[in-house]
């Protein structure tokens, strides 16, 4: 197909016909075709053959070549009155790149023929080529040396990030205390990728949940979601990157906590943190970016990176306190182990003796020491079995359904006897009293052991307040003492075992046996508490559970 008219001005004006006569430039134009190509269509491909040479009329051209690895690398965006195709015509070797149109492109073609004979007859064609050719030399000269800024740029920030990396793993490897670890974790993310605030939360499989300490004031208190619900809770079950340039914009953001602080979320990042088999540990949710902006895919990666050192901490801090555990354990089990074995006879014995004297003496007083003597026989056995029991990690749990008034009133019955002996008032605040499902004997011991722990905060008498109701299918059991209160580093580590306060007496294992059998329970334990004024300790269990095999009595 011949030229148009105003495909023929536009081949006039190019620079290689430039100083040619009109009616050689005339006698030219009737050699050209006409051709379209579709956008993104292959005008040629490397190392194809080279017989023809281009001009643009309309549209545009990329000249394109892929590198050994694969990448494809623009050498050149090509616009209307631009020519290529000259060097493979000239040379006569293959295509050395690959030619695409990116919009629907109108080309005007010429034979390599055709381009032979035009250089042969008019020499003033070739200084017109070799300027072209400079002036095109110039322009990919400075395209690579753009282009090797912008590899030597990111080759430097890959390395910051590499250095970057190295010094959080090197950091997130420093302690094995879990909240510390937690607080090293959490500064090293934010400050990698420039967040203002942010949460790291951990997995917690048993009870479905994510859980985390933040601070709150000069105190560390412990925060549980569940998994599935809210931006956190659904990154921790699906594994999806939620990036959100406005927090507020997306529905699963819950403001409360910013109407309650005052603080302004703005962009915020919630991703996995992952272990290096790909399984969901935790979950990062960094806030409000520096600069006002997005979190970037720098951000991801980086945090994605240092997913898999921060869970091989988590792992050995766990590791390293569960041998730490083990080890005293074991000591106190083989201890445990001895003591029930030597006492349990003279023991035995002396119950026996005591029903003897209850049922022989007519005197009530006796009857009462006698009572007192089975009482505390029996109490001493069965610490001692509680503290071996958990020292070898038996679990055997009896749920049954039974009536929460009755056991109450049986509780504190027991509780109250020891409490007046120490001037402590018990107060009794039972609102809900009908059936759920527990271990009433593992109950009883909890009770006992955190009315013990009230008693020994109140050395001058006070008062036990023990209360319960029901809120969402959950019961609400609450010990409020006014008593002399814990530090922070206490209530931070009270469930661990061995760990004590105040005392003269005692194991050290007794709230790490309440936090076991509540866990057993699929509950929670909350902790309220203020030197000078008292504690409360709070747990919640369900009225309900399906105890899963583990927690079966055996």
């Amino acid at each position: 197909m011949s030229l148009s008219a105003r495909a023929k001005e536009i081949v006039k004006s190019n620079i290689l016909f430039t100083g040619l006569g009109e009616s050689t430039v005339n006698t030219l134009l009737s050699k050209f075709l006409d051709r379209v190509h579709k956008a993104d269509s292959l005008i040629f491909g490397d190392g194809s053959s080279s017989n023809e040479i281009y001009m643009i009329l309309n549209g545009r051209v990329k000249i394109w070549k892929r590198t050994k690895r694969g990448d494809e690398t623009v050498l050149g965006i090509l616009h209307e009155g631009d020519f290529f195709g000259e060097l493979e015509v000239i040379d006569g070797l293959p295509r050395s790149a690959s030619a695409t149109a990116l919009d629907e492109t109108t080309l005007a073609v010429l034979p390599k023929a055709e381009f032979d004979a035009l250089l042969s007859d008019h020499p003033e064609m070739i200084r017109n080529l070799l300027r072209s050719l400079a002036n095109r030399l110039r322009t990919i000269d400075e395209t690579l040396i753009l282009e090797l800024e912008r590899n030597t740029d990111d080759a430097s920030r890959q390395m910051d990030r590499l250095h970057t990396l190295i010094e959080a793993t090197k950091n997130v490897n420093s302690t094995i205390d879990i909240d510390k670890l937690l607080g090293v974790i959490l500064e090293t993310a934010r400050k990698s990728v420039n967040a203002d605030r942010g949460t790291v939360y951990l997995v917690d499989e048993l009870k479905g949940e994510l859980w985390s300490k933040v601070a709150q004031g000069a105190d560390m208190v412990e925060i549980r979601l569940p998994i599935g619900k809210g931006l956190a809770g659904s990154v921790a079950q699906t594994g999806e990157v939620i990036n959100l340039a406005d927090a507020y914009k997306d529905s699963r953001f819950n403001p409360d906590i910013d109407k309650k602080t005052g603080y302004q979320t703005k962009s915020m990042l919630t991703m996995a943190m992952k272990d290096k088999d790909g399984k969901i540990v935790g979950v990062f949710q960094m806030l409000n970016k520096d600069g006002g902006v997005a979190f970037s895919e720098a951000d991801i990666e980086f945090l994605d990176a240092l997913s898999s050192g921060a869970s091989i901490a988590i792992q050995n801090a766990r590791m390293a306190q569960e041998i730490v555990k083990s080890e005293r354990l074991s000591s106190i089990g083989q201890m445990a182990s001895a003591i029930i074995h030597d006492i349990k006879n003279p023991m035995n014995t002396i119950r026996v003796y005591a029903q003897v004297m209850k049922k022989k003496s007519g005197n009530e007083e006796a009857v009462k020491l006698a009572d007192e003597m089975i009482h505390q026989v029996d109490r001493l056995v069965n610490m001692l079995q509680e503290i071996l029991d958990f020292s070898r990690g038996v679990s055997a749990t009896n749920f049954e359904e039974v009536p929460l008034g009755d056991v109450m009133e049986a509780i504190m019955g027991f509780i109250e006897k020891d409490l007046v002996k120490h001037k402590v008032e018990l107060v009794r605040d039972i609102r809900y009293r009908g059936a759920i499902v527990m271990d009433s004997d593992k109950m009883t011991r909890v009770f006992y052991n955190i009315a013990s722990n009230a008693r020994d905060a109140m050395p001058d008498g006070g008062k036990l307040t023990v209360r319960t109701h029901v809120k969402d299918s959950e019961v609400y059991f609450e010990f409020i003492d006014t008593g002399t209160g814990m530090p922070e580093e206490v209530r931070r580590r009270i469930f661990e075992p061995f760990v004590t306060y105040g005392k003269k007496h005692g194991t050290g294992l007794g709230m790490a046996i309440v936090k076991k059998v509540i866990d057993d329970h699929k509950g929670r334990i909350e902790i309220d508490s203020e030197l000078g004024k008292g504690t409360t300790m709070r747990f919640i269990i369900p009225l309900s559970i399906s105890p899963s095999p583990a927690a079966k009595k055996s």
